[in-house]
């Protein structure tokens, strides 16, 4: 490829794989996920995993969390959002090129497109023939991810599969206090049920989150109570 192919946006080094995205960090996974993502981060054998379910769940957590294990394993491993390659897919696979293990999260927004679609089925060639470990996540299983290309959707379905399903409310307890904890943020019950009425399903915001109350806390000097989360995200009952 000439010099002029553009990059795929990427994490910067420090931040690409942050310490609450770890395998072992993910809360409530199915029977099996930790091993089954741990074994492909690090064997080359492994069987490639395709992990499906909705906004929020967690997918991109455990595809960070693979990437570091990963690389904690002396294995180079590359993290790609779909949806900032899509429409260039051929273009960024090529620039991924080399890793022993790719997460490549998001199937979705590249789902109709012919190029992008026929770039994936050629990579997913490559990579086999290459003994590359790959991860997919999407929202969708294959069948229903309202693919073009039906040899695509054969591959991908050939995967090791798991369902991610939301977190009920003891899992999202559970996530908000080991998060918290991990920064040495003392949140009190009170405050907690507080926090656990606020924030959305969606988890994918809650380490910003707990960062800014971390930090308002410091600053503050206090203790992360009820009125003082009222005063810190502007929340009123």
């Amino acid at each position: 490829m000439s010099g002029s192919t553009p990059a795929v946006p990427q994490l910067p080094l420090a931040l690409r794989y942050p310490p609450d995205q770890r395998l072992d960090t993910y809360v409530a996974a199915p029977a099996g996920t930790i091993e089954q993502l741990q074994a492909l981060a690090t064997t080359p054998e492994a069987d490639w995993v395709y992990l499906a379910g909705p906004s929020g769940v967690g997918k991109t957590h455990l595809l960070l969390a693979t990437c570091a294990a990963a690389e904690a394993a002396g294995r180079r491993a590359g993290y790609m959002p779909l949806a900032a390659a899509a429409g260039r897919l051929a273009e960024a696979l090529i620039a991924f090129e080399g890793n022993d293990v790719l997460a490549l999260d998001g199937l979705e927004a590249i789902a109709g497109d012919r190029d992008d679609e026929v770039a994936l089925f050629e990579f997913h060639n490559r990579a086999r023939a290459a003994n590359v470990s790959v991860l997919y996540a999407a929202r969708e299983h294959p069948a229903t991810l309202g693919l073009w290309l039906p040899d695509l959707r054969s591959r991908l379905s050939q995967c090791g599969r798991i369902t991610l399903d939301p977190l009920d409310d003891d899992g999202r307890r559970n996530v908000l206090s080991q998060r918290a904890q991990r920064r040495g943020l003392v949140l009190e019950e009170a405050a907690l049920d507080w926090l656990l009425k606020r924030v959305d399903r969606d988890l994918g915001g809650l380490t910003a989150l707990l960062d800014r109350l971390d930090r308002a806390s410091l600053a503050a000097k206090r203790r992360v109570t009820v009125p003082f989360l009222r005063q810190t995200l502007g929340a009123q009952d």
